[in-house]
């Protein structure tokens, strides 16, 4: 009797995992999660060790990188570019000035606002690192096939569009966009 009552306890519980699996749509999505999140970090580990050799934080090299590519921006526009804080901004552009790679400029339209450039040496820095910087990433990301990178990214751009409207609405992301 009593392995009878065991047996119809075992079969009245469900598995672990198996409500997960239940919601095939969830389980998938936190599986793509995990994913993406280890590839990220794989990938990132890889670029800030390579950064890093060059002393610079990943956060100085990505203003160094948007600067590079887009000519001066507005502190505020460069802020939203690197993905800091607006005090985060102002901190790792005066150690940056401080290095002698960047400098600010005055707005002529906005006595208030800042530009943040590039100075001739910041220009030479990143000659000299974008090179090297960018066969790391390439390798980094060797394993798929130029095809499979391009329907990649065309995919993470769709998500980071979906994803990055969803987080709009949160209360933090409204909070942190009145900075």
């Amino acid at each position: 009797m009593k392995t009878a009552k065991r047996a119809s306890t075992a079969r009245e519980r469900p598995a672990a995992g198996a409500q997960a699996q239940a919601d095939l749509p969830t389980a998938t999505a936190m599986k793509l999660w995990t994913i993406l999140a280890r590839a990220a970090w794989a990938v990132g580990e890889l670029s800030n060790a390579d950064i890093e050799r060059h002393g610079l934080t990943t956060a100085e090299f990505g203003i160094l990188d948007a600067l590079r590519a887009q000519g001066p921006l507005l502190l505020g526009d460069l802020q939203k570019r690197v993905l800091v804080s607006s005090g985060g901004i102002t901190f790792l552009v005066d150690r940056l000035a401080t290095r002698g790679v960047v400098e600010r400029r005055a707005c002529p339209a906005d006595r208030r606002a800042r530009y943040a450039a590039l100075t001739r040496r910041g220009e030479k820095l990143m000659r000299e690192i974008v090179p090297a910087h960018a066969a790391a990433i390439r390798d980094a990301v060797a394993s798929l096939g130029r095809a499979e990178q391009r329907q990649l990214t065309s995919l993470l751009e769709a998500l980071e569009k979906e994803a990055g409207r969803l987080a709009a609405k949160t209360p933090a992301c409204i909070e942190a966009n009145k900075e």
